[in-house]
């Protein structure tokens, strides 16, 4: 089992920054690679960035290309989601997860709560 908890969350305006954090524990946290998904409000979850076990590679939605870094400190347990920018499109429940290296939420099998990112426009 692996235990994520986001934090970091919380209102922002248009233009601005947050950085989330999601601290893991359990099993050994290097064997899996980690993304961040989002969900808005009536939409469907979608995935946001990912990163290798090593963090050597990345990938990120074309929506937040550019503007968003995921990045990952094995010493740690814990993975961050840098995001700079932030437009109100934005404003969602960020869930960082564990598993394979997927862009589909079913690749991974471990998910924290979620944290709220509300960017005012």
């Amino acid at each position: 089992q692996v235990q994520l908890v986001e934090s970091g969350g919380g209102l922002v305006q248009a233009g601005g920054s947050l950085r989330l954090a999601c601290a893991a524990s359990g099993r050994t946290f290097s064997n899996f690679a980690m993304a961040w998904f989002r969900q808005a409000a009536g939409k469907e979850r979608e995935f946001v960035a990912r990163i290798t076990t090593s963090g050597a590679s990345t990938d990120y939605s074309n929506a937040v290309k550019g503007r968003f870094t995921i990045s990952r400190d094995n010493a740690k347990n814990s993975v961050y989601l840098q995001m700079n920018s932030l437009k109100a499109e934005d404003t969602a429940v960020y869930y960082c997860a564990a598993g394979w290296y997927s862009v589909s939420a079913s690749g991974y099998e471990y998910w924290g709560q979620g944290t709220q990112v509300t960017v005012s426009s």
